[in-house]
């Protein structure tokens, strides 16, 4: 096969990586929280419930921001029933997902959650403006974030919780777009709502950090025009807009899935020429920045194999099994959010636990890592600092879904200290990609590491039964002389080189 090619010059940067690009998401669906993370009879549980052994590996999995509580779920959901002693909390009916809800897990056991995964994991909060609006943010804020001396912070502090939740980041509700969303509004009702709690949450604390809804996806028949409508109400009152995309293979096309990334590289750029020709309009010199707050492999055309009731608790429902495969395009995915970090400042991976998420669990028993645990882990680990320019000449490949696509998918990294991680995939199936890369002023002279995700089997994947199946492996070869990297990416891979 042809070489595949490309120079890093530390003169061509793309932008600093946000450590917000490394976020996640945790909803009350399905066993995300309940079993998930937070589990009192679970022989690892803390005093607060929450499973040390998921704990454990959140940690390494290298989670930032954690959104909460949702999701579809927010946009029929009370705060107040998710605080104070949890044995009074109402059970309700969680109208998204067709389940009760019991509210044993809340907010304060949110927060108390972000404190014990440490100081890098910060709150994102939604916000319910499908059933409810500006009053009940503005009470949300008032007991979540004044230090006291009001009737709901001092609440709060009734309730256990002294200390303010510093809540700085809030989402102005979720997927309005979105026909399936309970309380579903046009762009023109959702822009005045979201301009209306914006300017009145901002009265309390003018330096929050708020993303307004965009579309739920690229496909939207709303898509852009409901972004510009959107944004010309709040442009001067938010930070960012919202994206969301799920990926799945469909009629058998692993040709079109690898590629996924294309599309999420596209929805990523018609956002930000959206974005940046309102604020041309507007005569704004603001750049309003992307929160990719909802992005995975889901797939959400396949049966669910576990039997589910209406209004049942804790039902399983999206629990994929990841492949080898999955974890390519995922980290192709990954790749994408790095390749526009000077506007993607904050992303989450949905979800965090059990629900399309990295991590599995078992009620009672096991924790385990999926297969796209591993390359999330290494860009939160690696992918820290200047995002350099990369532009790949690649041999290319004819797909159904995106059309002609590049076999290379890659982007770099250079750290604090000068070294340089590239994050690679191959997304041919049958064969190895030999790769070369000119290194400029770099000043770069030695191969740290090689590591690849790639299996003979592209199905494997990790399970309760064998929880180690997959997981990256060295690669050996791989070289840098005279200023050039060359290495051999397996084919259908994920890989990780770092230079030092």
């Amino acid at each position: 096969m042809r070489t595949a090619r490309f120079t890093l010059d530390p003169a061509f940067t793309v932008g600093e990586v946000n450590p917000r690009i490394f976020g996640s998401f945790v909803e009350h669906l399905g066993r995300c929280v309940y079993t998930g993370i937070f589990e009192p009879t679970h022989p690892t549980a803390d005093t607060e419930g929450l499973r040390q052994d998921v704990l454990d590996l959140v940690r390494e999995l290298g989670v930032t921001t954690i959104r909460y509580p949702g999701g579809n779920f927010v946009s029929g959901y009370k705060w107040e029933d998710s605080v104070g002693p949890a044995e009074s909390r109402p059970r309700r009916l969680d109208l998204a997902w067709r389940s009760t809800e019991t509210n044993r897990f809340g907010l304060s056991e949110y927060i108390a959650f972000l404190r014990k995964l440490g100081p890098q994991a910060e709150p994102m909060m939604a916000i319910n403006l499908g059933t409810r609006g500006v009053a009940e943010a503005l009470e949300l804020q008032e007991y979540a974030n004044h230090p006291a001396g009001t009737a709901l912070s001092e609440q709060r502090i009734a309730h256990g919780d002294k200390e303010p939740f510093g809540i700085n980041l809030w989402c102005l509700g979720n997927e309005m777009d979105g026909p399936w969303q309970t309380g579903h509004k046009t762009a023109e009702e959702y822009g005045r709502v979201a301009a209306e709690t914006a300017r009145a949450m901002r009265q309390i604390d003018p330096d929050l950090e708020l993303v307004a809804c965009g579309s739920s996806g690229q496909s939207m028949e709303t898509f852009a025009e409901w972004e510009a409508t959107v944004l010309k109400e709040t442009y001067d009152l938010v930070d960012y807009i919202s994206l969301h995309a799920y990926y799945e293979e469909t009629d058998g096309d692993r040709d079109s899935f690898l590629a996924s990334a294309v599309d999420t590289e596209s929805f990523i750029e018609n956002v930000v020429a959206t974005c940046d020709h309102v604020g041309a309009r507007l005569k704004s010199k603001k750049k309003i920045n992307l929160s990719f707050d909802e992005w995975n492999v889901w797939y959400q055309s396949r049966p669910n194999p576990h039997p589910v009731e209406d209004w049942q608790e804790t039902p399983r429902i999206l629990e994929d099994v990841y492949t080898v495969t999955d974890a390519v395009v995922f980290g192709s995915l990954l790749i994408a959010l790095l390749r526009h970090a000077d506007r993607v400042t904050v992303a989450c991976l949905a979800q965090l636990v059990n629900v399309i998420a990295p991590i599995m669990t078992e009620p009672g028993g096991a924790a385990w890592r999926q297969t796209t645990f591993f390359p999330f882990a290494q860009a939160s680990k690696y992918g820290r600092g200047q995002v350099l320019d990369v532009r790949v000449d690649s041999p290319t490949y004819e797909t159904k879904k995106h059309g002609e696509a590049d076999l290379l998918h890659a982007t770099a990294v250079r750290a604090e200290d000068g070294s340089v991680t590239v994050f690679a995939v191959n997304r041919s199936q049958t064969e190895s990609l030999p790769l070369e890369v000119a290194l400029n002023g770099l000043g770069l002279t030695s191969v740290v590491e090689h590591s690849a995700l790639a299996d003979a089997d592209p199905d494997a994947r990790n399970t309760v039964d064998d929880p180690e199946r997959v997981a990256p492996h060295a690669v050996e070869g791989t070289a840098l002389q005279d200023g050039t990297l060359t290495a051999v990416l397996e084919p259908l891979s994920w890989n990780v080189i770092r230079i030092a």
